[in-house]
């Protein structure tokens, strides 16, 4: 059963390195707040087409700048946005970061106001909202749900492909049929979604 097989890594993954360490403490960590819940928006931008220690730095030099929220990314946008671009170059693409930054930022504070009314949003409106803007794929809105949001939804990257290809769970790569098979297979619990998806990252880095 596909079921038992896919849990039963998950499993396999939680005996091998316990709860997800290091760089994923924050992004899996329980309750957060409102300002961590941020850093992971900002972080899931950042990380992009990067690895995470050029993310690093770019959040690293956002912080220098004390540049720490979705309004500090907002404000700086409208006055200065080539500024708040080369604050975040290290991560790479970063006009187009900024870009998306600013967007985003912009997305939320005048659409919602805060964290707490976005995460009151029914999952597929917000979905699709944060779908419709530019340079978020799904992904990036995944992570953002997943991590930032705490949706039940499960993030499909390069990792979890090489995942399902290793472990011949099935021959489909599609993003869409993939997260339908975890979230049909696993039950729906964002703590179990958060905690797999990092671990299945952490395995496919431990090489």
């Amino acid at each position: 059963m596909a079921s038992n097989k896919i849990f039963g890594l998950y499993q396999e993954l939680r005996k091998k390195y316990g709860h997800p360490k290091g760089q994923w403490s924050l992004w899996c960590k329980r309750s957060k707040t409102d300002k961590e819940k941020e850093e992971i928006i900002i972080g899931a931008i950042l990380t992009q087409r990067a690895n995470w220690r050029n993310a690093e730095l770019a959040t690293a030099n956002l912080k220098k700048a004390k540049i720490g929220s979705l309004k500090d990314i907002y404000e700086l946008g409208l006055k200065n946005k080539e500024k708040l671009a080369l604050l975040i170059k290290p991560s790479g693409f970063y006009r187009q970061k900024a870009d998306c930054l600013f967007g985003l930022a912009k997305f939320i504070l005048e659409n919602y106001g805060n964290l707490k009314k976005l995460g009151k949003t029914e999952l597929i409106k917000l979905r699709e909202e944060l779908l419709g803007l530019k340079g978020i794929g799904p992904e990036t809105a995944d992570s953002i749900l997943l991590y930032a949001l705490e949706k039940p939804v499960f993030v499909i990257d390069e990792y979890t492909r090489r995942f399902v290809k290793k472990h011949a769970i099935t021959a489909n790569r599609d993003y869409q049929f993939l997260q339908a098979l975890f979230e049909e297979k696993i039950k729906k619990d964002f703590r179990l979604y958060q905690d797999f998806h990092a671990l299945i990252v952490i395995d496919g880095k431990n090489k």
